[in-house]
């Protein structure tokens, strides 16, 4: 009989909660999971058509659709003939549903759920990296996304908890964690004392000495403080490389996203930070043809990559997700957004390549990832190296070029 097969879609989320189930559900026979994604249109087609795939593969099992997608719009599951049936994603966190017979769809409101987060879900990069979920859910909502109805309002684990579990995975020799959630900054408001992402990166780094290296998933520039902007730009430990959620470069965009910064902000915090950690790396995601963006307000978000000084892009272009305020909105020409999203993928390559070609000469130090022969250095620019060296270990390399947008290094010693 055919063991456990989990398919995920979407995020790194997604991929922690896949791992938590694959552990939880073991050797489960002739079961496949389907673990949705619905931040697009086009994800929730993918989704569809993955499970489609699963019943040709697999036609015996039992094929089980959960995830965000899922829990948004669970009459399109049940509506499926290859679907078994449909879990939401409280549901989600109670793998004993997924063996037992029930109802096709069993998905709660989550918009009742205020509990903390009673789990540490958790996925791995091979032996080197691990990303932790720290947080689900979010507060906000901005005009385009859909998320929040599947994820919940935001909800956080006790810091003593993540403490105790980034503990074990050093101990298993984990030498980097990635703290991720659906909005990480807005970590702890939920919690006794209201604790937030800087309190709890500096437990982490304080109790947990012999971790090497923390990095930290997409942040909302708007919610570092002080506490969290020291920690950046101050600690050693805590890697140079921020990934902010941008989205735009327009302040009449950016207002009619919902969102709670300002151009002039976001502009003003990398300065900041760039200012006291030269070395940072940013990342910024950005939505290429947002409803009502016209020329001018798409040159503010082209020009945002380099006021920004951005060399880790994700770049989406604007797809309208059913529910959302945005699908609303009068919408831009399709062809206008492929070409608006090519173009500032372009601008983030052209930057990204002239970024890597100024780390040439220096000393990178690199976490060795699967293969032993490739890695991450701190500021997350990717380094092949000129030799194997053990998976999980941090070696230093002498950068000595870069090809195709990966840094050739070769190891000291």
């Amino acid at each position: 009989m055919s063991s456990l097969e989990i398919i995920t879609m979407g995020c790194r989320l997604n991929l922690a909660e896949s791992h938590a189930l694959a552990e939880q559900l073991g050797d489960e026979p002739n079961l496949v999971i389907v673990n949705s994604c619905a931040v697009t249109n086009e994800a929730v087609r993918q989704t569809r058509q993955a499970i489609r795939q699963a019943r040709k593969r697999r036609p015996d099992a039992r094929i089980i659709v959960t995830g965000c997608a899922a829990q948004i719009e669970p009459q399109t599951f049940e509506a499926m003939a290859e679907a078994d049936a449909v879990i939401g994603n409280i549901e989600k966190k109670s793998p004993a549903l997924f063996a037992i017979d029930g109802p096709k769809v069993r998905v709660s409101d989550i918009m009742a759920v205020h509990q903390t987060a009673p789990h540490l879900a958790t996925a791995f990069s091979g032996n080197t990296r691990a990303f932790v979920e720290v947080q689900t859910g979010c507060d906000h909502r901005c005009t385009f996304c859909i998320i929040p109805y599947g994820r919940g309002n935001s909800r956080s684990v006790p810091a003593g908890q993540v403490v105790e579990h980034i503990q074990k995975l050093v101990d298993r020799g984990i030498a980097e964690v990635v703290l991720t959630g659906v909005d990480v900054t807005s970590y702890g408001h939920d919690l006794p004392g209201q604790p937030n992402l800087g309190r709890l990166v500096e437990q982490i780094i304080k109790l947990v000495p012999d971790l090497p290296r923390l990095r930290l998933s997409s942040i909302d520039g708007v919610e570092i403080d002080e506490r969290l902007f020291d920690l950046i730009t101050g600690e050693p430990r805590v890697m140079p490389h921020v990934h902010l959620s941008l989205q735009a470069g327009d302040n009449l965009i950016l207002k009619r996203m919902k969102r709670r910064h300002s151009r002039e902000q976001a502009i003003e915090i990398v300065a900041r930070m760039k200012a006291r950690r030269p070395d940072i790396a940013i990342g910024a995601d950005i939505i290429a043809g947002f409803p009502t963006e016209d020329d001018a307000m798409f040159g503010n978000s082209l020009a945002l990559v380099e006021d920004c000084d951005i060399v880790h892009g994700h770049i989406f272009p604007y797809s309208p997700k059913a529910g959302t305020p945005a699908a609303r909105m009068p919408q831009v020409r399709a062809q206008d957004i492929k070409d608006r999203a090519r173009r500032l993928r372009e601008s983030v390559a052209a930057k990204r390549d002239t970024w890597l070609q100024s780390l040439s000469g220096s000393a990178q130090k690199i976490v060795v990832e699967a293969g032993g022969a490739s890695g991450h250095s701190e500021n997350f620019a990717y380094v092949e190296l000129d030799r194997k060296v053990p998976e999980g270990t941090i070696v230093t390399a002498k950068i000595e070029g870069q090809d195709n947008g990966r840094l050739q290094g070769r190891v000291a010693g």
